[in-house]
Order: C-alpha cells, then sequence, then structure tokens
C-alpha cells in the first residue's frame, strides 16, 4: 500500500499539517520516496491510528511521544495495531457537545437548570455556552439523571461520586498492571510471535464487557454485604 501524504491523512482522519506535524515530531518514521514524492504505508497508518488512540485517553503530545519512543520506527504495522487494540478497550467515551433540546432527548426527560447544575457536580455534563452542553459521559447520561432528580441534598451525590471515583480510579490502575505484568510482558518476552498476537487482539476485544459484568455483579455482591453488615449491629 503506497499513499501520498494526502492520501494518508484522508485515510488516517487528520490533516495534512498534522501528519507533517507528527512527522516532525518524530512520531511518523521518514517516507519512502519515489523521485520527489514521498510514499507512506501501513505501518504509517497504524502510527497515527495509534496516536489518535492515545490521544483519546486524554495522553498529551509529550506523553505520547514518550509512548512511541518505547516502539522501534521500523515496528510492523501488525504490532502497532495490537498496541491500540490493547488500548482500546479502556478508552474513555468522547464527549459530545450538544444543544438543551438534544441533552434532554438523549436523558430521556427534561433537565431543569436545577438538575443540570447537579450533573455539573458530578462531573457528567459542562456547560460551555448559553445553550450548549458538552456531555462527558455520554454513557452515564441517563442514570445520571435520574440521580440527580433524587431529592438528595447535592453533598450526598458529590461525596457518592468522589468515592466512587476515587475506588474505580485504583482499581482501573492495578487491573491494568497485571495485566501488563501477566500478559502483555510475557509476550514481548517470548518474541511476539504471529500467532500470540493474534490471540491478544481477540482477548482485547473481548476484555473489556467481561470485566464490567464482573465488576458490576462484584459491586452487587459487595453492596449486599455491607446491608447485612450493617444491620446485624
Amino acid at each position: 500500500m503506497d499513499l501520498t501524504v494526502d492520501e494518508l491523512a484522508a485515510r488516517a482522519g487528520v490533516t495534512v499539517r498534522t501528519v507533517r506535524f507528527y512527522a516532525g515530531r518524530g512520531l511518523l518514521p521518514p517516507p519512502r520516496l519515489r523521485g520527489r514524492t514521498g510514499l507512506y504505508g501501513p505501518d504509517h497508518l497504524a502510527r497515527l491510528e495509534l496516536v489518535r488512540e492515545l490521544q483519546s485517553l486524554g495522553l498529551t503530545l509529550a506523553a505520547i511521544e514518550k509512548h512511541l519512543r518505547k516502539i522501534p520506527l521500523d515496528a510492523p504495522a501488525e504490532d502497532l495495531a495490537l498496541q491500540r487494540a490493547l488500548l482500546s478497550p479502556w478508552a474513555p467515551e468522547r464527549p459530545e457537545d450538544v444543544d438543551r433540546h438534544e441533552l434532554d432527548r438523549r436523558a430521556g426527560r427534561h433537565l431543569d437548570d436545577d438538575t443540570l447544575k447537579r450533573l455539573e457536580a458530578l462531573g457528567v455534563v459542562e456547560s460551555i455556552a448559553a445553550d450548549t452542553v458538552r456531555v462527558v459521559m455520554p454513557a452515564l447520561l441517563g442514570a445520571s439523571a435520574e440521580l440527580a432528580a433524587l431529592p438528595l441534598p447535592l453533598d450526598t451525590l458529590i461525596a457518592s461520586h468522589a468515592a466512587v471515583e476515587r475506588h474505580t480510579t485504583a482499581l482501573a490502575a492495578e487491573l491494568q498492571q497485571v495485566f501488563q505484568d501477566t500478559v502483555v510482558r510475557p509476550y514481548r518476552e517470548s518474541g511476539r510471535s504471529p500467532q500470540e498476537r493474534d490471540r491478544l487482539m481477540e482477548l482485547a476485544g473481548k476484555l473489556k464487557p467481561l470485566m464490567i459484568q464482573s465488576l458490576v455483579s462484584s459491586f452487587q455482591h459487595a453492596v449486599n454485604k455491607a446491608i447485612r453488615t450493617s444491620t446485624d449491629r
């Protein structure tokens, strides 16, 4: 696959200026020259897609550069695709900017100004203009709107949100480390065979829904246990 810089940018969903900027920062290997025309291949496209995946995780350009320095410039597209597959299951949702009418439609109910402020306190939305709201976590909008509408003190909602955020952040970091230590590192140390790479890519696609299902079930069990403990006192 030989692509000009315009074709590469179109395939990656970025501008030509962005491609050249990344190349200037050393994030892309040099193109192969045919006369005066630079030609790009699958490895360039895979590296650009990996950069976009890292951006979706909220990494700064400096952090992305640090991460990519660990990957040789001559790494094949298949290895870059594996890198992206290992990141994709955990990539957060992309925020969306909507007007108030669309926000109500997605929430499944009318959100008055007070409810909107409570959703902001929970970190689910951000007001960015008079009639425009940024939905930070689209998948949580419906459930969070119902939660915000409950007759609970705002302090209760904020404290509950902070507790969930604190513990899920720690849990995610620990699970990520376990996966790196027991799955990714043995793959790298064993020589990165194509068969093992394919197995890892398949595993990455199945991991997220299974982990979420396990987490929800474990949390339900923990809540029931906490209720039993409190009533036995």
